[in-house]
């Protein structure tokens, strides 16, 4: 029996815990001196305010180029006096290709949605597209960039998705798809200093592949600075200005695009606490312990979506969510129909499943980039990869355990408890 009370006191108590808190909800605050000194404006691009902010006039400073910089500054720089971007990190970037749909696109999404969805649980990452087995190796250089330059003019993630299925693991084919948005970017960016700038030098898709509208035009309107923070490091803020070790940038507001502690910091906040009062921090202290990225062992009738361990992120994530909660309504539904009253993962399935799910990451590229999914963005977080990287495989593999009577897992028979035991 799980109890939870609020922050107001009012307390619940259920057999089951549905942990469905978000893998990007927590935001990542930087600890930089001075930053708490600042006196403008300030806002965290997940903590957006609901009222409209008006940067008529103000000289902004934007901090991050992870995906939700990157879809800001173009609209900020459009109204500012000035936006300063402090960038960390390089990235490849490529066109939303965003626009409005078409009544007639409607309604056939709507006459075939039951061959869309078959579709989607078909496809490798739960989208409406049709699967294919072209490879980057088996094409010319020449090949490579009509196809790429074509999945360019349409945009969306199609320029990722249907593009070659060696991109993330071949080093060589990876860098051919590096190569062109380099190439592209170079062509955008009027200014050499600033197109050099923005040259990413790590492998492509390794981090969260983003989407943008008019992101690396914005660099050559003559309100907008770009900062390469590996290069000249903020130093503190004042009350006004933001210091980097060559200069002073007088600022009216600050931008947070600093992204989130993902995936598993949600869950921390809770902090639950399992048998023998063991709290889900000291549980995970040196690693994200789980079992199908949906139960820990020592935590009974507690279930994660898009937990650590899942496919999470490189899934379509309302899908993914639909197929989970799928699979957990069976599974108490198991519960019920067996007289059982509890159920949690073996150490052992724990261990196979973590040991499943490092052996699909090191057989590819995403590992080898310091990103939000190997913790690489927060300090003293266990450092691995903590997603699942077999697509659709994965519901293949839990169905399957399923079928074979829920091995990994363990059962407890229910007991009924009597008032004075309740009370």
């Amino acid at each position: 029996c799980w109890t939870v009370e609020t922050s107001t006191g009012v307390r619940a108590s259920a057999q089951y815990l549905i942990c469905a808190v978000g893998a990007l909800s927590t935001t990542n605050m930087p600890d930089i001196p001075g930053i708490n000194d600042f006196a403008g404006e300030c806002y965290h691009t997940g903590r957006w305010p609901h009222e409209p902010v008006s940067f008529k006039g103000k000289r902004v400073a934007v901090i991050g180029t992870g995906s939700s910089g990157i879809q800001s500054i173009p609209e900020i720089a459009k109204e500012a006096a000035h936006v300063t971007v402090l960038q960390r990190t390089a990235q490849y970037s490529v066109p939303a290709g965003n626009r409005p749909i078409t009544p007639d696109e409607m309604a056939d999404a709507r006459e075939n949605w039951d061959t869309i969805r078959t579709k989607m649980q078909a496809h490798q990452g739960g989208f409406p597209f049709d699967t294919h087995e072209r490879m980057a190796a088996d094409a010319t250089r020449e090949e490579q960039w009509i196809r790429y330059e074509a999945l360019w003019q349409k945009g969306g993630f199609t320029f990722f998705l249907d593009g070659y299925n060696d991109i993330a693991m071949s080093e060589e084919a990876n860098a051919s798809l590096a190569d062109f948005i380099r190439d592209k970017i170079r062509g955008i960016v009027r200014d050499k200093e600033t197109a050099d700038k923005l040259m990413p030098d790590h492998f492509v898709m390794t981090k969260r592949p983003i989407l943008d509208n008019g992101y690396f035009e914005t660099f050559n309107r003559d309100n907008v600075t770009l900062v390469d923070l590996r290069e000249d490091p903020i130093e503190r803020f004042t009350e006004a200005s933001v210091v980097t070790r060559t200069g002073e940038h007088p600022i009216d507001m600050l931008v947070l695009a600093t992204g989130f502690d993902a995936i598993s910091c949600s869950l921390l906040r809770l902090n639950p606490k399992g048998r023998g009062g063991m709290s889900l921090k000291e549980r995970w202290s040196d690693r994200f312990h789980n079992y199908l990225g949906l139960t820990i062992g020592g935590f009974p009738n507690l279930f994660m979506i898009h937990g650590p361990g899942s496919p999470g992120v490189f899934y379509n994530m309302p899908l993914g969510a639909e197929r989970q909660i799928d699979w957990i309504g069976n599974c108490m539904r198991h519960l019920q129909e067996q007289g059982m009253g509890a159920v949690e993962p073996t150490t052992d399935s724990e261990e196979a499943w973590g040991n499943e799910v490092n052996g699909i990451a090191n057989a590819t590229l995403f590992p080898r980039t310091d990103s939000w999914w190997t913790g690489a963005n927060i300090p003293g977080k266990p450092r691995y990869f903590s997603a699942y990287l077999g697509g659709a495989l994965y519901y293949h593999r839990i169905s399957e355990l399923t079928a074979k009577d829920y091995e990994g897992f363990v059962f407890e028979k229910a007991r009924r408890v009597d008032d004075a035991e309740a009370s």
